[in-house]
């Protein structure tokens, strides 16, 4: 009654592994039209992602172990994410401001 229940690192990459997919099934069949949503709330997510691994990589000690390495992994291309749909966000607003001459 009191069990808990615990993941093996197999059960860490199989989830990882098959959220993968559903990802790409699920932007791969969303139209043209909700692209700057979806990219607006994949910014928040890698809003979250970026504030979980500053707060793994300061929790743990200066060493260099999977998970410090995963966490800035996790940094990097949570910013590199983040700075991209800004770039892009950017230039599709500059798309639809007038030329004054």
């Amino acid at each position: 009654m009191n069990e808990i229940f615990y993941l093996t690192p197999l059960d860490g990459i199989y989830v990882i592994i098959l959220s993968a997919f559903i990802g790409m099934e699920v932007v791969r069949k969303v139209p043209p039209v909700l692209h700057t949503p979806l990219m607006s709330g994949s910014n928040a997510i890698s809003g979250i992602v970026v504030a979980g691994s500053i707060i793994q990589i300061m929790s743990n000690d200066i060493q260099l172990n999977a998970i410090t390495l995963l966490s800035f992994v996790g940094l990097l291309l949570g910013v590199m994410n983040i700075a991209g749909g800004f770039f892009v966000t950017h230039r599709m607003l500059k798309m639809f401001k007038s030329k004054s001459k």
